[in-house]
């Protein structure tokens, strides 16, 4: 039986790409006051920052409960005995513990690995992606956990943002707090290392950290995956990946666009590059 790749909505994989490889996306909730919603399900990207544009309540997020990721576990049961759950860092959301404490539950039918991908957004992405394919080529699931754990030092990441208000408001600034004082005309460039965002450089325009971003990626000789990641950005995600295709193929640039519960943490306007390293 083929591994069933589990993970969770931060990951920002387009549905239709999430359907092609056979992963299944488990969504996190999105608040704004009283009202609450599944991340893809119950609101859209496009209505999701509307709200945020709109809404005079900050969005807040929230993992789902250990019931509703143990339904989607008993669910591939069915089909597999092999699940492999791949998910956000610990350090910015809960999932990992709850995926861990639903898989205590399960019984043992169906062998389920939760894996913490030390990544969010495109990063962990790329990782599930990776994930998936593998599972497709027909490895077990303690070929693919072990092959994962060797790809996750390879996953790369960098955000070049307007505002870092967003994850200052969200408590998931981490190191960057760093750069909340001097930010006037500043565009920053984040990253997420072992599971927490971190500091890397500031750019005095925003053509300048679009170029932060087309070099940082340059300067890899070897590229397994490539993504380009925007939240409400296309156009400009689009160029880059035009740029992109100087040093890798644009067919295989996966384009991902941030949705809702990255999205509260990042606000408008971010984008960024995200990679795994060739061997």
């Amino acid at each position: 039986m083929t591994v069933k790749v589990v993970t969770d909505s931060v990951c920002d994989i387009p549905q239709d790409l999430a359907e092609e490889l056979g992963i299944t996306v488990i969504p996190i909730y999105v608040h704004f006051g009283e009202e609450s919603y599944r991340d893809g399900v119950d609101i859209s990207k496009e209505e999701f920052f509307r709200k945020l544009k709109e809404s005079p309540a900050f969005p807040t997020t929230s993992v789902p409960s250990i019931g509703e990721v143990m339904e989607v576990y008993e669910k591939l049961a069915e089909e597999t005995d092999e699940i492999a759950s791949v998910h956000l860092a610990p350090p910015l959301s809960a999932i990992c513990d709850v995926a861990l404490q639903a898989r205590e539950q399960l019984g043992k039918g169906c062998r389920v690995e939760v894996i913490d991908t030390r990544a969010a957004t495109a990063q962990e992405g790329l990782i599930v992606i990776a994930a998936a394919k593998l599972a497709r080529e027909g490895m077990n699931l303690d070929q693919l956990v072990s092959e994962v754990h060797c790809i996750i030092p390879r996953a790369h990441l960098r955000v070049a943002f307007d505002t870092l208000e967003y994850l200052a408001k969200g408590g998931r600034i981490g190191r960057a707090q760093a750069f909340m004082g001097s930010l006037l005309r500043v565009h920053p460039i984040l990253g997420v290392k072992d599971g927490e965002v971190v500091p890397v450089a500031r750019e005095r325009s925003r053509a300048r950290a679009v170029n932060y971003l087309y070099n940082f990626v340059a300067s890899f000789n070897n590229i397994r995956e490539l993504a380009v990641g925007d939240a409400v950005t296309p156009d400009e995600a689009e160029m880059l990946a035009e740029r992109l295709a100087s040093i890798y193929p644009k067919e295989r640039i996966y384009r991902l666009s941030v949705g809702c519960v990255t999205g509260a943490h990042v606000g408008p306007h971010a984008l960024g590059v995200a990679l795994i390293e060739g061997e």
